[in-house]
């Protein structure tokens, strides 16, 4: 049976698309760079080789493409934690294997990174609030694992979930923020650390 060719609806879809991620990886990179205060439209459609006016077609503001990014970006990364995660046999190996993920996902894509941690704190009401939505899928996850762990294992058994997912995802964002810019940890060094603290 044929493959029907794309419509032209379709073609214009993909095109606008393609034109949306240049703008949108050049300003990812500006962002994580040179900061987003520092950072202005026009260099990102100079970085892009666009212009001023298709940035505007798809975002509103400088404010709503750092936005878009943060929750595309951070929200694949997020989800990226949450699916390995979930590979694991028991309490320990899913906090594990979710804090592993995220640090070498960090390590990795350290523009993704510095965006989610660095830049966009304290940015807007509206950026914080993006922000805290990704923190808040982690941390309820590693507060379920924690809460189903405490009836039966030594180690949760004294410990508050909530408070405890919350611990993890903060203990966690400040280590990758600072061992990416200061020399003295891998990302699986790292990783390890972290797990003997909150995953033993």
């Amino acid at each position: 049976m044929a493959v029907a060719a794309p419509s032209v609806q379709e073609r214009r879809d993909t095109r606008a698309e393609k034109r949306r991620r240049r703008l949108a990886d050049a300003a990812l990179e500006l962002f994580a760079a040179r900061g987003y205060n520092v950072t202005s439209v026009e260099e990102i459609v100079v970085r892009a080789r666009m212009s001023k006016s298709a940035f505007y077609e798809f975002f509103s503001s400088k404010e709503h493409c750092f936005r878009e990014l943060l929750t595309l970006e951070g929200g694949a990364l997020i989800d990226s934690v949450l699916t390995n995660a979930a590979a694991g046999r028991n309490h320990h190996e899913r906090l594990r294997l979710g804090i592993t993920t995220f640090v070498r996902s960090c390590f990795e894509r350290s523009a993704v990174a510095r965006v989610l941690i660095v830049e966009s704190v304290g940015l807007s009401a509206g950026v914080d609030q993006v922000r805290h939505d990704l923190q808040s899928r982690f941390a309820d996850a590693v507060a379920e694992e924690v809460r189903h762990a405490t009836p039966h294992d030594p180690f949760f058994a004294d410990k508050e979930p909530v408070v405890f997912g919350r611990a993890v995802v903060g203990a966690v964002n400040e280590a990758v923020g600072y061992f990416l810019t200061h020399p003295g940890a891998d990302a699986d060094s790292l990783a390890e650390s972290l797990c003997l603290i909150f995953a033993p």
